[in-house]
């Protein structure tokens, strides 16, 4: 399986002329109407033990609320919590991902774990790759994730975990999870003891991305492994082949929005630069212009 090409954003600044990239902007949007998430819901922590393990093993998920909120709440929010503008590219994309992440966590069956994580923190780090600001670029994670009543902590916590884990397994040792002791072995067991029916497990496309990161890491590209390890999970391969379809369309709109969004740049750095030669050349005359004045005087 191919590894997931990665994308660069240049800087894009707030102005009429973007004429290019905005259209850019919409054709995505309604691309991403196919990455379409499925509605969700959430529970707090829980302490339990995964089996054939003597130590409690913590299940990270969200308290339940009797009180859903609505789509224009969740991201008045997240407006709320992130008050910068953000450029259009990128806020497009991000109020189209918002409101599909809504439906997904206050699904009845939702239940937040870390492969989940692991594929939105994928997605959210490849759309703002080369955003302006790394510090704003982690404020709109905190904000983004905030405005769903989850932790942004928990979310960066689990996925670099599994990140860890996945660079140390080979190939083999990425699907015998179920054999093995440890923190993410124990993480994955409780996944896919739900996954097979034996509590609350709601698949999304975010969980497929998380898979096929941990099969990158893993440098795991036969497509057998794939099937392997969702059969361990209990998950549907063939939702996770499509729903990775679809991913890669999305990340190939992202990489075509780089590019008009570069040119984009590349013609307001020059016009600033041209204005910049063209005010030093009228200071100097203006200045000469003044010199001689008060010496003909």
């Amino acid at each position: 399986m191919a590894a997931i090409a990665s994308l660069s954003f240049s800087a894009v600044s707030q102005c009429s002329e973007r004429k290019a990239t905005v259209q850019s902007a919409r054709t995505l949007a309604s691309n991403s109407e196919a990455f379409r998430f499925r509605t969700n819901f959430s529970c707090h922590y829980v302490g339990v033990r995964s089996s054939g393990s003597t130590s409690p093993m913590a299940i990270h998920c969200m308290s339940v609320s009797t009180d859903v909120p609505t789509v224009s709440e969740t991201k008045l929010n997240f407006l709320n919590t992130y008050k910068r503008p953000i450029p259009t590219v990128y806020n497009t994309v991000l109020q189209e991902l918002i409101v599909q992440q809504h439906l997904m966590r206050y699904k009845r069956t939702y239940r937040y774990d870390p492969v989940f994580a692991l594929g939105f923190v994928t997605v959210y780090d490849q759309l703002m790759e080369g955003y302006p600001s790394d510090e704003d670029r982690d404020a709109i994670f905190q904000a983004y994730i905030k405005a769903l009543k989850e932790d942004p902590q928990q979310y960066r916590i689990d996925a670099q975990k599994l990140e860890e884990w996945a660079r140390a397994q080979t190939a083999s040792s990425l699907v015998e999870f179920t054999s093995r002791e440890g923190d993410v072995e124990g993480m994955l067991q409780d996944i896919a003891e739900r996954a097979g029916g034996k509590g609350s497990f709601s698949y999304s496309r975010f969980f497929a991305v998380g898979l096929f990161r941990l099969l990158e890491l893993a440098n795991a590209t036969e497509p057998t492994i794939l099937e392997k390890l969702c059969a361990a999970l209990n998950v549907n391969k063939r939702s996770v082949d499509r729903d990775l379809d679809v991913y890669r369309n999305l990340l190939s709109k992202l990489v075509q929005a780089k590019e008009l969004l570069k040119e984009y740049m590349d013609r307001e750095k020059k016009k600033r630069e041209e204005r910049a030669e063209t005010q030093k050349a009228n200071e100097a005359v203006t200045k000469c212009l003044g010199v001689y004045q008060y010496a003909g005087q």
